[in-house]
């Protein structure tokens, strides 16, 4: 289980700032003479990404290559609320929604945190890319402390920042929720959790596929620098794609294209690719 404590080293927070900025500053400077060599993260990641930031509205938009691929699998722990363990929020009433930030099923806390909408698009790689309707996405994250619903100390009665949706004609949900911090020893990042149907999105036993998705470098950066996300700079500084236990195996086809700043939120989307 990971750790979800956050502490600063000695200098506090106004040095991890200072040394985030630093870090911009440098990948700017190494970026004007080898833009080819940028990637959404750390090293190991192949995908082609093109990154533009404006300094004064403080926006970032980042596209990646779409390939018809299947996305990898990856764990679904350590706090999926999935029936793997006595905790299952895909029973509780309710759960189907688009908007996911508040508690629901007589819990009533709202997360907060930087707007995020996050738009899914199901393909099947066994049918050039064909749109799978009918199937239903379960997506759950951490909030802007770095806390799992249900799972961590102050949020176990509180089930927000988790939902399912079926998928329509075109194969695609679209989830309003916040940004996820980045807590100790792990990349800012989704879960996602693929069922044949909304009737069969009870239990993991009926999973199709289980995946994740990494959050774009730069809009973290963005993101973590502003007002409610301190605790994420000092673990965002010591981490990276590579060395992520999930993503250092590359992180292409789970890296979305997004758009958005601090200010007016941000916006995501990403084709996920299963053998249907």
């Amino acid at each position: 289980m990971h750790n979800l404590d956050h502490e600063h080293p000695d200098g506090g927070l106004a040095e991890d700032l200072s040394t985030l900025q630093r870090r911009r500053a440098l990948r700017w400077l190494a970026g004007a003479g080898a833009l080819s060599l940028l990637g959404c993260g750390g090293g190991g990641d192949a995908a082609t990404t093109a990154t533009s930031t404006s300094t004064t509205t403080t926006s970032t938009t980042t596209t990646t290559s779409s390939t018809c691929a299947v996305i990898p699998t990856e764990t679904n722990g350590p706090y999926p609320a999935d029936g793997t363990s006595s905790l299952n929020a895909l029973l509780l009433s309710g759960i189907v929604r688009s908007d996911i930030r508040s508690s629901f099923a007589g819990a009533s806390a709202v997360a907060a945190g930087v707007p995020l909408t996050v738009t899914l698009t199901l393909v099947n790689t066994n049918a050039s890319c064909a749109s799978l309707a009918g199937h239903a996405i379960y997506v759950w994250h951490c909030d802007q402390a770095g806390r799992y619903s249900l799972y961590s100390s102050g949020v176990t009665g509180e089930n927000y920042l988790r939902g399912v949706q079926a998928t329509d004609s075109n194969g695609q949900v679209t989830f309003t929720t916040i940004f996820p911090a980045c807590y100790a020893g792990r990349w800012p990042h989704i879960h996602v959790e693929v069922y044949p149907s909304l009737a069969l999105a009870t239990s993991v036993a009926n999973v199709s596929k289980t995946t994740q998705i990494a959050m774009p470098e730069a809009a973290c950066y963005e993101v973590f620098a502003s007002s409610g996300y301190s605790a994420s700079v000092a673990n965002f500084n010591q981490i990276s794609l590579a060395t992520d236990n999930v993503f250092s195996d590359g992180a292409t086809l789970e890296t979305p294209t997004i758009s958005g700043s601090v200010s007016a939120g941000y916006a995501i989307a990403l084709t996920i690719g299963i053998a249907g």
